[in-house]
């Protein structure tokens, strides 16, 4: 199909659906859905689909729609669904807990049991939010000590049995299983179940030195690469074929050439996490005399009767000895919307099957939430949710699904939470795309890029005020890079869309709306380590500008999880 009639087809597909409210911009509405047929029209080809819904939240009318209800795959923009049901179902307030337990007795500081290692899911074990990495693993070591342990006669037990299900999703493509993005799923997970692998040069026909970071991380590696003084292709390669096989380092690496590295998944998270964690026991001075062993079978695990006390010397009964407390679940839906991070999010999605169901599989993720936004009045009828993250190819949503999801979440209670999560348009660190358009600044949505997908669901706020709420989606595409530049083209135009709103302030604003001719203040989530001079800087606001948005906030006071308010640029008090 030509370009010209692609145009033409799309165009009538699109206006024939709507019927815009008489006497409430139809003119308006007309030539925005001229403009954004033309901008989606040119890059159909054959074998596409778009999927594109445009609605009011303000008036509910819908301004655009094109196959609206056709069920796509979502890549990344699953993320909205998992993190709107978390906020419903776990709260912004939710933390995971990470525990040392025993059933054993100590004597004169000797541990006379296994230790355990238990996780709940915390994906922030890292350093994302600490100094170094194995700073929570120090705090908790803090605590042993607190009760004079140097000593664990037993075993080191890395407990992974609280989420149930495969480490790895069903649709995960095998092609990223290796990949830094794909990490495994895994109740105890230490650094995002990551290991970067540093190969050095020896000297001349010796094998390369390789090390790990973190170090003492546990991993099978079978080095067969050679250091060789000349070759007229050098190559070495850092391989597997299978996540749970052997890391293999192969090849020839001249000798005084650069070090080699190379990001991989770990290929058992708990027993990376255990591995890591006895290190950093023995250089705090607690010797461990038995191995490392991961217990994956919640039947094999100390909880299997679900019988936990306090600790208190002497008693055999499983006891906890020591525990970390995560931040908050809304810090951590910023890394799952914001960057998209894909560990986070399945993390989070078990979290919903194991609080509504008492297991965590995908299946009963997937259900909680089904049954979450149904609760909230979203038709997921034709929503297949294979994973939480969007990675797998197989999910399939609507765009009419993932406006009903923001219009839901818009009249709910936890919408600073979720609106806060979304990458803001124009932000570096967040989304540059669409700097210097009307977008920037005012847009907030959600990437999503597999092969041949892409798509951008959130909300952004017209040229009168009226907020929109927009998904598109597009499978099929050959040039994913051209199909984002028909985003930032949709969504700078829907920013610059104006039109007559009713003169009834209930209709013109949904409940907590202000009028358009404020320059209303967008909220923001404190992150760890940030300070108002940081944030100022990121959003290109004079500190003094930030302060005066915020009347109650000291400059030098702010703290992690803390919401403060952003005016848009140029605006003074």
């Amino acid at each position: 199909m030509r370009a010209w009639s692609a145009r033409r087809v799309l165009t009538a597909a699109a206006l024939l659906m709507l019927t815009p409210a008489a006497g409430v911009g139809a003119q308006e509405i007309a030539e925005l859905q001229t403009r954004l047929a033309a901008a989606i029209g040119p890059t159909t080809w054959r074998g596409a689909s778009w999927g594109v819904v445009v609605r009011s939240l303000d008036t509910g009318d819908t301004l655009f729609a094109l196959d609206p209800d056709a069920p796509l795959a979502p890549a990344s923009n699953l993320k909205l669904l998992t993190t709107a049901a978390a906020l419903r179902i776990l709260g912004p307030d939710y933390r995971f807990r990470t525990y040392l337990m025993t059933d054993g007795e100590v004597v004169d500081g000797v541990l006379e049991g296994d230790l355990v290692l238990y996780g709940t899911g915390d994906p922030g074990i890292s350093d994302r939010f600490y100094r170094r990495k194995e700073d929570v693993f120090g705090l908790l070591i803090d605590q042993l000590a607190e009760l004079g342990i140097h000593t664990v006669a037993g075993d080191l037990v890395g407990d992974a049995s609280f989420f149930a299900g495969p480490l790895r999703p069903e649709g995960w493509h095998p092609n990223d299983l290796n990949d830094a993005f794909a990490g495994g799923v895994s109740a105890l997970s230490f650094n995002e179940n990551v290991v970067s692998f540093r190969v050095v040069a020896g000297a001349a026909g010796e094998a390369p030195a390789v090390y790990t970071v973190p170090e003492n991380a546990g991993l099978e590696v079978v080095n067969s690469a050679r250091t060789v003084a000349a070759d007229a292709r050098p190559r070495i390669a850092i391989l597997r074929d299978h996540p749970l096989d052997p890391i293999r380092i192969d090849g020839r690496l001249l000798t005084g050439a650069r070090d080699v590295w190379r990001e991989m998944t770990v290929p058992v998270p708990a027993h990376f996490a255990a591995s890591v964690f006895r290190a950093t026991l023995e250089e705090r001075g607690v010797t461990v005399e038995g191995s490392v062993r991961v217990v994956d079978d919640p039947g094999q695990s100390l909880l299997a009767d679900g019988a936990i006390t306090a600790p208190a010397l002497g008693r055999r009964s499983t006891r906890v000895l020591a525990r970390h407390v995560s931040d908050p679940l809304s810090v951590y839906l910023a890394v799952v919307n914001k960057e998209s991070n894909n560990l986070f999010a399945e993390l989070v999605f078990r979290a919903l099957g194991r609080a509504t169901s008492g297991v965590a599989s995908p299946e009963s993720a997937s259900a909680a939430v089904r049954n979450a936004l149904g609760e909230l009045g979203v038709d997921m009828s034709g929503v297949i949710q294979l994973d939480g993250s969007g990675l797998s190819s197989g999910s399939r949503v609507s765009a009419s699904t993932f406006v009903d999801v923001v219009a839901s979440m818009f009249e709910s209670p936890v919408w600073p939470e979720y609106w806060g999560s979304l990458p803001q348009a124009g932000t570096r660190r967040e989304m540059s795309r669409m700097l210097g358009t009307p977008a920037a600044g005012n847009l907030r949505a959600k990437t999503g890029t597999i092969d041949g997908v892409s798509a951008l669901t959130g909300m952004v706020r017209s040229r009168t005020g009226e907020r929109l709420a927009f998904s598109m989606m597009v499978n099929g595409t050959r040039a994913n890079a051209r199909a984002k530049s028909v985003e930032n083209r949709v969504g700078a135009l829907l920013a610059s869309f104006g039109r007559p709103l009713p003169a009834d302030p209930a209709l013109r604003f949904a409940a907590g709306l202000v009028d358009p001719g404020v320059d209303v203040a967008s909220r923001y989530l404190v992150g760890r380590g940030e300070s108002l001079a940081v944030i100022a800087e990121r959003h290109g606001l004079a500190l003094e500008t930030l302060l005066a948005a915020n009347p109650g906030v000291q400059v030098n006071r702010v703290v992690p999880g803390q919401w403060i308010e952003l005016p848009r640029r140029g605006v003074t008090e």
